[in-house]
């Protein structure tokens, strides 16, 4: 199976899940993103992986995101990214040892396809 068609997969399976399906940008995470601009909220994403999703250990693991407050936050419940027991759940990626940077570079391009980007295509 390609790359692409595992994401496929993958898109099917988040948008047949209650839970996934249901986190939206709202007007006010549009207005944050538009006064910022993509490229500074793409830099957020990959912060985000690095500090909160790429160590082996997270002490806080499965609360360190927030269910609102940032655009990234909402993608990162939204495309499951959002600890590590969803990313070893939904992208088969082990906990208990750190992301590869290719790992990390996967999730980013996820989270920017599905998450944010594919909200932001809605809108226009």
């Amino acid at each position: 199976m390609t790359k692409d068609e595992w994401y496929r997969q993958l898109f099917d399976r988040l948008d047949n899940s209650k839970f996934r399906s249901s986190f939206h940008l709202k007007q006010k995470d549009i207005d944050y993103i538009n006064e910022k601009g993509l490229d500074t909220i793409r830099q957020h994403v990959k912060d985000f992986i690095a500090k909160r999703e790429a160590p082996s250990y997270i002490v806080n693991d499965g609360k360190q995101t927030p269910m609102r407050g940032h655009p990234v936050f909402i993608a990162q419940h939204a495309t499951a990214t959002c600890c590590r027991e969803c990313i070893r759940k939904w992208h088969k990626m082990q906990p208990g040892k750190g992301l590869s940077q290719v790992q990390q570079a996967d999730l980013d391009a996820f989270k920017k396809m599905y998450g944010i980007d594919g909200e932001i295509e809605k809108e226009y």
